[in-house]
């Protein structure tokens, strides 16, 4: 008796490993069919920073639920969501959430593999954002082709018939605006204080042309910040456009109090010139409540010039991760939402994005991009992942990281002229190069 007890009990056990290893296997992306396990049911909580897109998200969801009526899905949706989501990382009140400033080697510890980098490659654009040793984690919201928002009619009323498409260009047509019209020239948004990491994103692909500069040149370059000798070019001629703006008093006569939510209608009624945001603002300016003129609002390249060629950096917005911590079915739903936002949703088109199903269509914003070549930023090094991030921490920099602060003393000493820029860029580059010693780095 005692051994058949035994042998029961030791049955049990395999078949309950069995049935937990069976639940714990997960389909890859690349393997859900959407219209399959309809009857799968769970809760999810969906943790976004897209305040503006309660009304379109909510509609998304109901459409969601005509296949799948069994699965709940909740937007938390946050205006604080750099800060808060990296607060709750680690916690287990969320099911998906759009990935926060993380080093990639702890990606597994808060997301679950979506597949590999080889696979979904092939199907999704920028997937290498949030992958690491071959495996994707994050699934890309929507791409962004970096460049800056204007107003055409502003432009046209100054005299600006050709976009500028280099600092000395753009420059001439700031001053152009402040003479002719009564919009702000260029309009910081510097109060918002997270608006201004959107300049660290040219000094790559739009500064130098080349993929590999931001993920694999920069962490080993001897003072990266200093002036090129094409001064139009290089991270120095990026920063400097915003300096000699404030300088100048090409921008709001108040900087401290930008209004974020306000600058949407004021760029798109022409009261605002141009704005340095990537291109997912370029809907929120045009369908900005109180605006009234969104044939207006256009988008163009970042006003730098390599041997006669321009280039726009091109990357992902937010990606969505899902959480380790959820249960099977919870990770299962997700896996399923996360696909049909991608593929069938629309919300890229809609966003004004660069599609990330790689059969998407192009919204017509990227017409004055004919004959730009958009360019995503080439993978770190092998060994190499977490290097810029070690940097840009060692070096209080984080470029590309949410470096808000040192961008706004840009502003600052441009507008009160207190520090030159040259001095600036120098401060910058000491702490690069003190960082590059600390962590022994090979300066090339």
């Amino acid at each position: 008796m005692k051994k058949i007890l035994s042998l029961i009990l030791a049955l049990c056990l395999v078949l309950g490993m069995a049935s937990f290893a069976a639940a714990d296997e997960l389909p890859t992306l690349d393997q859900i069919v959407l219209g399959e396990n309809t009857d799968l049911a769970a809760k999810i909580h969906f943790a976004y920073h897209r305040t503006d897109r309660k009304e379109l998200l909510e509609g998304y969801v109901q459409q969601f639920r005509e296949i799948y009526p069994n699965v709940e899905i909740e937007y938390e949706l946050i205006t604080d969501y750099a800060e808060n989501a990296l607060l709750r990382i680690g916690n287990n009140d969320w099911t998906i959430m759009g990935i926060p400033t993380v080093d990639k080697d702890e990606l597994s510890k808060y997301f679950i593999p979506l597949g590999s980098l080889e696979t979904l490659d092939g199907l999704y654009n920028f997937m290498s954002n949030w992958a690491y040793e071959g495996v994707c984690y994050g699934l890309p919201s929507t791409g962004n082709a970096n460049g800056l928002l204007y107003n055409k009619r502003i432009f046209a009323e100054a005299g600006v018939t050709e976009l500028p498409k280099t600092p000395a260009e753009f420059m001439d047509a700031l001053r152009a605006v402040k003479e002719k019209t009564d919009a702000i020239p260029l309009y910081t948004n510097y109060a918002a204080g997270w608006t201004m990491g959107a300049w660290d994103a040219y000094i790559g692909v739009a500064a130098t042309g080349r993929d590999t500069y931001m993920n694999q040149e920069l962490a080993h370059t001897k003072d990266p910040f200093a002036k090129q000798a094409d001064e139009g070019t290089g991270p120095y001629a990026v920063y400097k456009i915003l300096y000699d703006a404030a300088a100048e008093g090409l921008i709001e006569e108040d900087y401290t109090t930008t209004d974020w939510e306000g600058c949407k209608p004021m760029l798109n009624n022409g009261q605002i010139a141009t704005m340095v945001l990537g291109s997912w603002a370029f809907t929120q300016m045009r369908d900005a409540e109180g605006g009234e003129h969104d044939e207006d609002v256009g988008y163009m390249a970042f006003p730098i010039t390599i041997d006669g060629k321009q280039y726009a950096p091109a990357g992902p917005d937010y990606c969505f991760g899902i959480n380790v911590q959820a249960s099977d079915e919870e990770k299962l739903a997700s896996l399923y939402y996360l696909k049909w936002l991608t593929e069938k949703s629309g919300f890229a088109y809609s966003e004004g994005g660069v599609p990330i199903d790689k059969k998407g269509e192009y919204p017509d914003l990227y017409a004055a991009f004919d004959g730009i070549d958009m360019v995503a930023d080439a993978d770190a090094l092998e060994g190499e992942a977490t290097l810029l991030s070690e940097l840009n921490s060692e070096s209080e920099l984080n470029i590309n990281a949410g470096g808000n602060t040192k961008v706004q003393e840009i502003i600052e000493h441009g507008f009160n002229h207190d520090k030159d820029f040259d001095d600036i860029m120098a401060d910058w580059n000491e702490a690069w190069s003190d960082a590059q010693e600390a962590l022994k780095v090979e300066v090339k």
